[in-house]
């Protein structure tokens, strides 16, 4: 029987309870970079009484949200690399500020390498799962086209002495 081809560009069906786990991973350190972002700029330690205007640093992190709610894969990619520009800030800012700010900073570069560990790790797995998909949906689809097995050296095909 042959399997249905899935259209370009829909998500992969995920019961991965890890793949669950990284999605959601991503998604709270994302939200906790997007808070922290803002209250660090207008409220905790901004550069000027008041507020700074240094909190539209957020927006960019805002983007990738719905990507990651809809579980694209393009998006969890991306993200990977746009985090460590925040990772970078915060490195240097948890080395040059004191007190809170470098608190902060700190926390920044925290969230910024849970954010990439969870990216990485759900690309990794939805990767890996999309391999044994692919060489399986080969399998069925060569079986059908010669009438062959579609496994012709699995464990039941051995002879017997």
């Amino acid at each position: 029987m042959a399997s249905v081809p899935r259209p370009a560009g829909a998500p992969l069906p995920t019961n991965s309870s890890t793949v669950e786990a990284t999605r959601w991973l991503a998604v709270g350190s994302l939200l906790g970079l997007i808070v922290l972002g803002l209250a660090w700029e207008l409220w905790l330690a901004p550069l000027r009484p008041g507020g700074s205007w240094l909190a539209i640093k957020v927006l960019p992190l805002t983007l990738p949200l719905a990507g990651l709610l809809k579980n694209r894969m393009y998006t969890y990619r991306w993200l990977s690399l746009l985090v460590w520009v925040y990772f970078t800030e915060g490195a240097v800012r948890a080395t040059s500020d004191t007190g809170l700010s470098a608190w902060l900073a700190g926390m920044e570069v925290l969230l910024c390498v849970l954010l990439f560990a969870a990216c990485a790790l759900h690309v990794r797995i939805r990767l890996r799962a999309a391999g044994k998909e692919a060489v399986a949906a080969d399998a069925a689809r060569h079986a059908l086209a010669t009438g062959a097995a579609a496994d012709p050296v699995g464990p039941h095909s051995a002879s017997k002495p």
